[in-house]
C-alpha cells in the first residue's frame, strides 16, 4: 500500500509537494480541471448547489509537454505522480451528452490518453456522470463543528434540471441557450458508457494506461432529471462485465459506496483489491446512508477503517490510497490541517498493521 495525496490544479505546486512528503505521502493523484475554488487552499464554502464555475478549455488537450512537466516536478520533491483524475468537462461534454461533437471529442481523449501513457501516468480516473457531484451542502457539523459537507435528499429539489451549456456540474458554454438538459435514462446512460469504453480501452490498453471509474455521489437513482449509473453496489460492479480488459478498472471511493443502500463495502473491498480491479483508492469515512449522510473524519465513521487496511494488506494490494477530501480544522489553513490528520491516522495505522 503506498499512502498518497490528492491535488487540485491551484495545489500542484512545490510548497504542496514538499507538504504531501512531510505528512508521509509518497504519491500524488493529480486533478488538472480548473475548478471554482483558486489560491493555496480550497474550501468547503464553495457552492456545489450553484456549480464549479466555468471551463473554458474546450480545445486545450492536455498536451504531453504539460504532462511530463508535471511528473519531473512532483517527482524533484521525491514523490511519484500515480494518476490524473477526472477528464475536463470542455473535453468530453459530448460524450456524455451524446451530442454532435462526439466523435470529435473521443478523438481528443484517446490524444490524451496517448500522452498520459507517454509521460508514464499510469492512472486516468473519470467519472461518468451528468449531473456530477450536486446537491452537497457544506456546514459547521463535524466533530468540535468542523466545516463537512453533508448530503440531505429532502432538502434539495433532486428534479432541479440542468441547464443547457452545462455538464458535470461545470458550465462549459456560456452563450448556451435557454432551456435543460432532457431526461436521460439508465439504459441510455449505460449505452453512452459502454461507446466510450469500447472506444477508449484499447487506446489504454496499447499506452499503458487504466480507466478508473467513480462512483456516483450522492449516490441516488435519478439526479436533475438523469439517471446515475453508479449509485448502488450492484450497479457500480456491473462495469466489470462491459470489459474483462485490465484496464477497465475501479477508482474505489469507500465513502461513496458506504453512502449507498445495500452492499458490504468490505465485501466489495476484499473482492477488487483481491482480483486486482482496483485503480487506486479514495479512501475516506462517513456517516450516515442516502438520503442522509455528512462527511466524517477519517477516525470516527461508519466504516472500520483499520478492518479496510487489513483487507488491503491480506490481499497484497500495491496501489495508492489518498483522503479524497475530509472535514476541515478551525485554523489559518483549515485544508492542509484536516488533510494533515486525515493522512497522518492512515501512515500510523498502515505502520501498526505493518507486522
Amino acid at each position: 500500500m503506498k499512502l498518497g495525496i490528492g491535488l487540485y490544479r491551484s495545489l500542484l505546486n512545490d510548497s504542496n509537494f514538499r507538504f504531501a512528503r512531510q505528512v508521509g505521502a509518497t504519491h500524488i493523484v493529480a486533478q488538472l480541471v480548473d475548478y471554482v475554488q483558486g489560491g493555496d487552499s480550497p474550501s468547503l464554502t464553495r457552492n456545489y448547489l450553484g456549480g464549479w464555475g466555468v471551463t473554458r478549455n474546450e480545445g486545450k488537450l492536455w498536451a504531453y509537454e504539460e504532462l511530463a512537466a508535471l511528473r519531473k516536478q512532483v517527482e524533484s520533491q521525491g514523490l511519484t505522480l500515480a494518476a490524473i483524475e477526472n477528464f475536463d468537462p470542455a473535453h468530453w461534454y459530448d460524450i456524455l451528452l451524446d451530442g454532435p461533437k462526439k466523435a470529435q471529442q473521443m478523438e481528443g481523449l484517446k490524444s490524451t490518453i496517448r500522452n498520459i501513457g507517454r509521460a508514464g501516468i499510469p492512472v486516468m480516473g473519470y467519472y461518468f456522470s451528468l449531473a456530477g457531484v450536486w446537491g452537497w451542502t457544506s456546514a459547521p457539523t463535524g466533530r468540535g463543528q468542523a466545516m463537512s459537507v453533508e448530503f440531505k435528499q429532502d432538502a434539495i429539489d433532486v428534479n432541479r434540471p440542468i441547464p443547457n451549456g452545462m455538464v458535470w456540474n461545470m458550465t462549459y458554454d456560456t452563450e448556451a441557450p435557454e432551456g435543460a438538459v432532457a431526461p436521460v435514462s439508465r439504459e441510455e446512460m449505460w449505452e453512452r458508457l459502454r461507446y466510450f469504453l469500447n472506444e477508449l480501452l484499447p487506446v489504454a490498453e496499447e499506452n499503458g494506461v487504466r480507466l478508473a471509474a467513480h462512483p456516483d455521489d450522492p449516490p441516488v437513482a435519478e439526479l436533475r432529471g438523469t439517471a446515475r449509473l453508479f449509485y448502488q453496489p450492484s450497479e457500480y460492479e456491473r462495469l466489470m462485465e462491459v470489459s474483462s480488459s485490465a484496464a477497465n478498472c475501479l477508482e474505489f471511493c469507500m465513502g461513496t459506496l458506504q453512502e449507498m443502500q445495500g452492499g458490504d463495502v468490505y465485501d466489495l473491498l476484499d473482492r477488487y483489491s483481491a482480483n486486482g480491479r482496483i485503480g487506486y483508492i479514495h479512501f475516506r469515512n462517513v456517516i450516515g446512508k442516502v438520503p442522509h449522510y455528512r462527511e466524517a473524519f477519517v477516525d470516527e465513521g461508519d466504516i472500520d477503517m483499520v478492518r479496510a487496511l487489513r483487507i488491503l494488506k491480506k490481499n497484497n494490494y500495491q496501489g495508492v490510497l489518498i483522503p479524497d477530501h475530509t472535514p476541515e480544522m478551525a485554523c489559518s489553513a483549515p485544508w492542509h490541517a484536516g488533510m494533515a490528520f486525515a493522512l497522518g491516522y492512515m501512515k500510523g495505522a498502515m505502520q501498526a498493521i505493518a507486522d
